[in-house]
């Protein structure tokens, strides 16, 4: 009894905490908006994977809101590889060719092919010109078009070789960068997104949602963690190359032409050299440039992710407070089962019958158990889907095992027929005899007798049979025709008899003359069934039969009676035959 209480206090207060909870996430909270991030950018290698990740986090947008943080997030990621190809294919423009090895041989080859080719063409020019004053003239110009086209040849040929090296990364990445613009055109369909199971109003549902919930706010946490770690390398990169521009030497202005205080003796720079060093420059101010739109672009990505990420959380704090109500009821459920266990316990405890007192409080509690476990179920799956499919594979489980107590229920009507049984007939099932006292809908209760031919003696005991016997077995029905029986009694003849077979004859005599009432009224009972199911006649006249014996010889003789009459016959019939045999 202790522990059951303590059950009950505990599941009570388990209760307690998931209303509290329950209670306290009744409201969801607002989204967080996270503070207006300043600018971003990216670094010089170019790396997908921002824009890679947000393509693979857009199919989980559901709502219309988080679709649109979705768009946003992909065209951020996409200005941001925009920009890195911009300054890496500047970068690879402004490298200077290796002074040894394979690439500068081919890099020379190419120059010499380039040479070539403007030669090829400055002469197809000057005799496009002439074609048609001099002779032979057009010939030549084929012949000039010709060599152009295997000079093109050969420098195509030469750039691929450059580009196998690894040599031309300026035409690999505009190669990446015709790559990426397809692959944009191609995905610019709009993306179905991957339903999240709804949560429901089971707690089944309510799980599956909350770990569905759990798992897409990991991904976008992660993918914040990834612009964000974006957005420091590119502040890095950009403050490195900052310095390095500021503690670079601008180059002098150009002196004016009309200027004539210049010092003609002082070292002037040269000017392609000053060019390039202003080209140079121009192209670090570019690359910060882009540096720091790259850097606004993750820093917007993470806010964007920070955001959505937090309509994620209050979706799941909806289905945490769901989830929260269900167990509260399952919980509920439980407690309510504790409580009326323990009423149908101190209910019962008063019955005068404690056998009886102790069945009954355990069909209660199992009631109880049963009633409770498929309210819990019921909250925790809800109703099956396939009501049809459901019923029919339970009809057919409960056919099968509640055979017995159907055939038993049909029986009773064959019991219940003209030719079944009554209260009060003598009858033999499976063996064992007695009187019918009880005909129920499952079952029959006979009251036992001995053996009929010996005693017939009540045993006080009584026998229940399932009425599937009218069905499925068979039956003896000593009643049918007034409780005719057959009965025997035994006499035994000293040896030495004078006429064993003459002091049989009188017994059958005495017998029959004892027994000729019956008999007559039993024949014509016998004449009415056979009758009606066309069969032949009996005949209800005693039957002698001597059998020789240990100490003598045995008269066996058979006769009719009534069954309830058969003792105080049978007493009648043997104080006649004593003085016979004497």
């Amino acid at each position: 009894m202790m522990r059951m209480n303590m059950l009950a206090i505990g599941l009570a207060a388990v209760l307690l905490g998931c209303l509290m909870g329950w209670y306290l996430t009744r409201e969801n909270a607002p989204p967080r908006v996270p503070a207006k991030a300043p600018a971003a950018t990216q670094p010089i290698n170019v790396d997908p994977s921002l824009l890679q990740t947000a393509n693979r986090l857009a199919p989980l947008a559901e709502t219309r809101e988080e679709q649109d943080l979705a768009g946003q997030i992909a065209r951020l990621a996409d200005h941001e590889l925009d920009q890195a190809f911009e300054s890496a294919i500047r970068e690879a423009s402004a490298a200077k060719p290796p002074t040894g090895g394979p690439i500068q041989q081919i890099t020379a080859r190419i120059a010499q092919v380039k040479a070539r080719i403007a030669a090829d063409q400055d002469r197809i020019a000057k005799l496009t010109k002439t074609a048609g004053s001099r002779d032979g003239a057009a010939d030549q110009l084929e012949l000039a078009k010709a060599q152009l086209a295997l000079d093109q040849d050969e420098l195509e040929d030469a750039q691929q070789d450059l580009i196998r090296q690894g040599g031309d990364e300026h035409a690999r990445l505009e190669t990446a960068l015709q790559e990426h613009e397809a692959a944009e055109k191609a995905a610019s369909q709009p993306v179905k997104p991957t339903p999240i199971p709804e949560s429901g109003p089971f707690l089944a549902g309510q799980v599956k949602a909350w770990i569905a919930l759990g798992n897409k706010d990991s991904q976008i946490t992660a993918a914040e963690q990834q612009a964000a770690t974006r957005n420091a390398r590119l502040d890095r990169e950009h403050q490195s190359l900052e310095s390095l521009v500021n503690k670079t030497t601008p180059p002098p202005a150009p002196p004016a032409a009309d200027d004539d205080s210049t010092d003609p003796d002082a070292d002037v720079e040269d000017p392609a050299e000053l060019t390039a060093r202003l080209k140079g420059l121009s192209d670090q101010r570019k690359t910060l440039t882009e540096l720091d739109r790259r850097i606004q672009d993750c820093q917007q990505l993470s806010a964007s992710y920070k955001t959505w990420s937090g309509l994620v959380e209050t979706k799941r704090r909806g289905v945490l407070h769901q989830m929260l109500q269900s167990l509260a009821v399952i919980l509920a459920i439980l407690l309510a089962a504790v409580v009326l266990g323990r009423a149908a316990h101190h209910a019962y405890r008063r019955h005068e019958d404690r056998r009886r007192a102790h069945q009954l409080r355990f069909l209660t509690n199992v009631g109880i158990q049963v009633a409770g476990l498929l309210l819990i179920l019921l909250v925790v799956f809800g109703p099956p889907s396939q009501t049809p499919t459901i019923l029919g594979l339970a009809g057919a489980g409960m056919t099968v095992v509640l055979k017995d107590f159907i055939v038993a229920f049909f029986g009773w009507f064959v019991l219940m027929g003209r030719n079944g049984l009554h209260v009060g007939d003598w009858v033999e099932i499976n063996g064992v005899g007695g009187e019918v006292v009880e005909i129920g809908l499952l079952r029959t209760v006979l009251l036992e007798m001995g053996n009929w031919t010996n005693t017939g003696h009540p045993t006080g005991r009584r026998v229940g049979f399932m009425n599937g016997f009218a069905i499925e077995g068979h039956y003896f029905n000593f009643s049918t025709a007034n409780q005719w029986l057959w009965d025997e009694l035994q006499v035994t003849l000293p040896q030495g008899a004078s006429d064993p077979y003459g002091t049989a004859e009188k017994i059958r005599q005495t017998v029959e003359a004892a027994t000729e009432a019956d008999a007559a009224e039993a024949a014509q009972d016998w004449q009415r069934v056979t009758k009606q199911y066309g069969t032949r006649d009996f005949s209800a006249k005693p039957a002698v039969d001597l059998r020789p014996g240990v100490s003598g010889l045995d008269v066996f003789v058979r006769y009719i009676t009534r069954a309830p009459q058969r003792y105080v016959v049978k007493s009648r019939l043997f104080q006649q035959i004593v003085p016979l045999v004497r």
